[in-house]
């Protein structure tokens, strides 16, 4: 790899996580005050998709596993006139947030152009004493391989009333969203990314390799899948603490039985690259202890603000070997500057993700980047609804 992709990686890094600071709340510095809990082996099932059956006709070895695409979003605005309505978040959902519209034709677009849906741990294998291995990913023949991850499925109280999903629920043996309309009303149905992704699979089944989905990176301050969680949080304020974390784990349950992967985004939204060891510790171990039992152990992890522990080199430091001892293989930061970027260390996997927001497709669209163009025609996607300015960021 040349030495110029440093450059690449950590400016892209730095304006993705600039990005989506605002997006993901104001849990990004300083540990809670409080005791730091121990991790919890109460997980709930492994983070590993269901598989199925292989496909049919002629299939091809893909030649780079390091080489894979990876999109990335946060939760989608529903209603477009509630999030851009001028008030003091309208900014930060033009920035960092897409419409239910725009997804839809987002990964329509990204379907007709051959890409295909695959799991991290469809990439590399991991031996009893941490090592990993790239093992032969073998597609349908002219498909090309991508990854897709949703950022902060929480449904942060910040978002309340401004047009977003309350929760995903099960109704029907499905996944769903409750969602509150403009008069307050309660709707049952597709209004987000993951319902909205299983339900454009029943009609195209050959956009998943073998079963898989896409990867949910979860926070935990505010609690998980739209529940209110968090004993650290919410044990004074929740009455219903306890059964949120019931129906949390229902949930989450049904989500790793449908093949979605649940990740770590940290508990409190830290910043890995800024954060001491005894911090990223400490955050760690609340996400062990509040979100684990609920979405299940997982060995991915997915850097908020794109933040990553190391520059372009390989992992050798100190946050890298706590945070292999705590059982994580996978790692995740951010690069929009390509359309793939990649690193296969002896112990570890990095691979590099591209944010589809407003800020990206304002730099697609006005032709200052042409990355997103590789996956879709940023100006058929653009929603009617956005204003002109496209992203709040006038940059």
């Amino acid at each position: 790899m040349k030495i110029s992709r440093r450059t690449a990686v950590i400016s892209a890094s730095t304006l993705a996580g600039a990005a989506i600071l605002s997006a993901c709340g104001s849990k990004d510095s300083e540990p809670a005050n409080d005791a730091s809990h121990s991790a919890s082996s109460g997980a709930s099932g492994s983070a590993s998709g269901s598989a199925s059956a292989s496909p049919q006709g002629p299939v091809a070895t893909w030649a780079d596993n390091t080489m894979v695409s990876h999109l990335f979003f946060h939760s989608l605005v529903a209603d477009p006139k509630r999030a851009f309505d001028g008030d003091d978040e309208a900014k930060g959902y033009l920035d960092y947030m897409v419409t239910i519209d725009e997804f839809k034709k987002i990964i329509q677009q990204v379907y007709d152009r051959n890409y295909i849906l695959v799991s991290p741990h469809q990439l590399y294998t991991t031996a009893p004493d941490g090592g990993i291995e790239l093992k032969p990913l073998e597609l349908p023949e002219g498909k090309k391989p991508l990854v897709i991850s949703f950022d902060d499925l929480s449904y942060y109280e910040y978002m309340d009333g401004d047009g977003f999903p309350d929760r995903l629920i099960v109704k029907d043996g499905k996944i769903v969203n409750e969602y509150r309309d403009a008069a307050g009303k309660k709707q049952v149905g597709a209004y987000d990314h993951l319902p909205i992704v299983e339900e454009f699979l029943q009609d195209h089944p050959d956009f998943s390799h073998e079963g898989a989905k896409g990867v949910i990176a979860m926070t935990g301050y505010n609690g998980v899948l739209g529940y209110r969680t968090s004993d650290i949080s919410y044990k004074d304020q929740n009455k219903n603490l306890n059964q949120d974390k019931k129906d949390a784990t229902k949930v989450a349950d049904a989500i790793k039985a449908a093949g979605w992967e649940f990740a770590s985004h940290s508990w409190g939204h830290i910043n890995f690259t800024k954060s001491p060891v005894d911090h990223i510790r400490a955050d760690n171990e609340k996400w062990q202890a509040e979100v684990a039992p609920i979405v299940g152990k997982t060995d991915l992890l997915i850097y908020p603000f794109g933040a990553d522990i190391a520059g372009i080199g390989d992992y050798e430091n100190e946050k890298f070997q706590y945070l292999k001892s705590q059982g994580f293989n996978a790692f995740f930061n951010v690069d929009a500057s390509v359309p793939a970027w990649g690193q296969a260390g002896g112990n570890y996997l990095r691979q590099a993700r591209i944010n589809v927001d407003g800020i990206s497709l304002k730099h697609a669209i006005e032709g200052t980047s042409e990355t997103l163009n590789e996956f879709f025609d940023p100006h058929t996607v653009l929603d009617p609804q956005r204003p002109k300015s496209i992203s709040g960021t006038d940059e």
